[in-house]
């Protein structure tokens, strides 16, 4: 019994024992995993603000190590600042070409004070719009231009100010070492450094703005474009015609030389113009002056007028190619014309028959409607087509503006267009067509681009006979010699041409005390190298008190051609002009 008690005990012992150390290792065992997951914790944590800072020393370093100028692209990946290739004139004289500038900008997301950022660039930049300024800066998006094409001592005068938040752009202003003397031929380009007008609208189109487009263009210097033009000579005639306007208190003046064999562009200039270089401008209250604009108008090219007398020159060349007329042939300029209720007469008339010489030379309206007549409406229509006086002229020039015809010609129509009234052409195309008369009988598309004689021989048309052009040249030379032309001679240079005086057409009526003169003229008449033509538009004076186109268009040839004709490489030839190029006396 008592054994078994003392088994018993003892076996009770050991189950205590047994319990205690079974309780003893579970806990144990929770502790151990407990201290597991805790290091785990600890090294997750560890690891996360690790990588936290690694990333925040990284972008620090970053942009420690970035300079305020950025040249990467942004804003959906636009290109880097391209470059446009140099302008030059036909002898290698700079007319465009790029300047390297920078551009203010700023990333409002990093932006801490906006007034105080509008505060410190006020002090920097002039007449700073603080409200439009601190609107951008508080938008919150990645991107705003604050000032575009900022001088190096603006640039530095910002650095200065440390400002996070904003930087700079690497991009190209055009600069126009010439200002105003060729801005309608050459034109200008926006902010972005792409074309708006003249020359440089031509090269977008031609694919400088595709480049653009697609990313393919670069900060590489291009080959400069050559242009027909010669500075010299358009310094010269832009100076006339603006000297011109201001003498004649006229509205608008404007001229152009071509070259008669290849149908370059030597000079062509339009006032009153404007400074490519600042081609808006903002008055004091803020607004775009929008008089100053009014000169990117290229009254040569971009606008169409009634040409006046200086039309009687195709109407003769017509009657002559036709065969309808000759030089010894008589018409009838006696009594003045009634048609459909108007009155067709001469300014000044002889009242008697004219010889062709002399209609040319007296400028008589009843003599050129009569040649009209003999060749009848549809073949003037026709001819004055062939010339590409009722179509728009094709030449590199954007915005080459499209000559207006009656939609039906009838009789009446036919009289008046014969002596420039009716239709509107551009002075340009007008001197494109009178080039025709004098050089052969070629009509060669205008260039602003130079071009060898070959090259216009492949793109000439034959427009009248060989016959009917050595007429116009005598032509010419009479009128220049005893006619309106005398107040365009130039001793040495024989000029001739044909004066053209119109009443102005003004909300679609005629305005008597009005006018618009023009005057082609080409010289010199042995050898006819080169057709100047001049307009003057709306003057209130002229030459000995006169408002016509002898008293006005007139003297601008003079002076553009004894000015400029030497620097053409024309060779005087002094002496009675008859000699040279002798003369019938009708």
């Amino acid at each position: 019994m008592i054994s078994f008690i003392v088994r018993l005990r003892s076996r009770a012992h050991f189950v205590v024992t047994s319990g205690r150390t079974a309780k003893s290792g579970a806990f144990i065992g929770i502790n151990a995993h407990r201290r597991s997951r805790t290091r785990q914790r600890l090294g997750i944590i560890i690891t996360a603000f690790l990588a936290v800072y690694l990333v925040i020393g990284t972008r620090l370093v970053q942009y420690g190590l970035a300079g305020p100028v950025v040249t990467g692209s942004f804003g959906g990946g636009a290109p880097t600042a391209a470059s446009r290739p140099d302008i030059v004139d036909r002898n290698g004289k700079l007319l465009a070409t790029d300047l390297n500038m920078v551009s203010l900008y700023a990333d409002p997301r990093r932006i801490v004070d906006a007034d105080e950022v509008v505060e410190k660039l006020a002090d920097v930049i002039p007449n700073l719009d603080w409200s439009e300024t601190h609107k951008k800066l508080r938008s919150g998006t990645a991107f705003q231009w604050l000032r575009r094409q900022l001088t190096p001592r603006q640039q530095a005068d910002i650095l200065a100010l440390g400002i996070p938040g904003i930087g700079f752009r690497p991009e190209k202003r055009r600069f126009y070492p010439g200002g105003v003397t060729a801005s309608h031929i050459v034109g200008h380009v926006n902010v972005d450094n792409q074309g708006l007008a003249g020359m440089e609208r031509y090269l977008d189109q031609q694919g400088l703005a595709d480049l653009r487009l697609v990313g393919l263009t670069s900060a590489a210097p291009l080959e400069p474009v050559r242009l027909s033009i010669d500075l010299r000579v358009q310094s010269i005639v832009r100076e006339v015609v603006a000297n011109a306007m201001t003498a004649y208190r006229a509205e608008a003046a404007g001229a152009v030389i071509l070259d008669v064999e290849t149908g370059e562009v030597l000079a062509m200039a339009s006032v009153p113009d404007y400074d490519p270089n600042q081609p808006s401008r903002t008055l004091p209250d803020g607004s775009v002056d929008k008089e100053y604009e009014k000169g990117w108008f290229n009254r040569m090219s971009n606008a169409t007028f009634e040409m006046g007398s200086t039309f009687k020159s195709f109407t003769l060349a017509m009657g002559l190619d036709e065969s309808k007329i000759t030089l010894n042939s008589v018409v009838d300029a006696s009594r003045p014309i009634r048609m459909g209720g108007f009155t067709i007469k001469d300014f000044r008339g002889k009242n008697r028959p004219l010889s062709i010489p002399e209609v040319f030379q007296y400028s008589s309206n009843i003599g050129t409607a009569a040649v009209a007549d003999k060749v009848g409406i549809e073949g003037h229509q026709q001819f004055l087509t062939k010339l590409g006086l009722l179509s728009r002229m094709e030449t590199e020039m954007p915005g080459v503006a499209t000559p207006t015809q009656p939609r039906a010609w009838k009789k009446i129509n036919s009289v008046t267009i014969s002596f420039g009234h009716g239709v509107a052409t551009t002075p340009l195309q007008t001197a494109v067509a009178a080039a025709s008369l004098i050089n052969g009988g070629n009509l060669i598309a205008p260039t602003f681009l130079p071009r060898s004689p070959e090259e216009a021989k492949s793109v000439s048309r034959t427009v009248i006979k060989e016959t009917t052009s050595a007429d116009m040249r005598y032509l010419f030379t009479w009128n220049g010699i005893k006619g309106s032309g005398r107040g365009a001679q130039v001793e040495g240079f024989n000029v001739g041409g044909k004066t053209g005086t119109a009443d102005k057409v003004i909300n679609g009526r005629y305005a008597k005390d009005i006018n618009f003169n023009a005057f082609v003229a080409a010289f010199p008449m042995d050898k006819p190298k080169y057709i100047v033509l001049s307009i003057i538009d709306a003057p209130t004076t002229g030459e000995h008190g006169g408002r016509t186109a002898a008293s006005t268009a007139a003297p601008m040839i003079k002076q553009i051609i004894s000015r400029t004709a030497p620097l053409l490489g024309v060779q005087p030839r002094f002496g009675s002009p008859e000699a040279q190029y002798p003369l019938v006396n009708y």
